[in-house]
């Protein structure tokens, strides 16, 4: 994949992680599903995060991988802040459970943190990729 190709895709990534924090903002706003709030939050952090490893290597089919992947280069490593994955992997098993359990008990003042933590993990990752210019 070229450069200007991985850059599109780079892009397009962050525009579906801005898209998902506006449904998400929509749920709470409508006082909507607390699942929804949660699916929608978490998939603009997995998106953002998509964002980031166009730059890496090969994106990981799996969740789990693509986070694994986040963790390994970018936490790991330093250049993005411990607390991003803290809230990346909470939100994921949010997801989880909202999705496939049954039983899942998640209120809204829940779904309100995740989509919190999802906002500024989002921003993280933009002002990472588009560092603000010093003049």
């Amino acid at each position: 994949m070229t450069y200007e190709e991985r850059s599109i895709l780079r892009t397009y990534r962050l525009e579906q992680a801005d898209t998902a924090l506006r449904d998400a903002q929509v749920l709470v706003a409508h006082n909507g599903s607390v699942l929804g709030i949660i699916n929608r939050a978490y998939y603009a952090m997995f998106y953002a995060t998509l964002a980031l490893l166009q730059e890496r290597s090969s994106v990981p089919s799996k969740h789990s991988g693509v986070i694994t992947l986040f963790d390994v280069e970018f936490v790991k490593a330093g250049l993005l802040p411990k607390h991003l994955s803290k809230s990346l992997h909470r939100a994921f098993d949010f997801r989880q459970e909202s999705d496939y359990k049954a039983t899942a008990m998640i209120d809204m003042p829940l779904a309100q943190e995740i989509l919190f933590d999802a906002e500024g993990f989002v921003e993280a990752v933009r002002a990472y990729l588009f560092p603000p210019l010093i003049s």
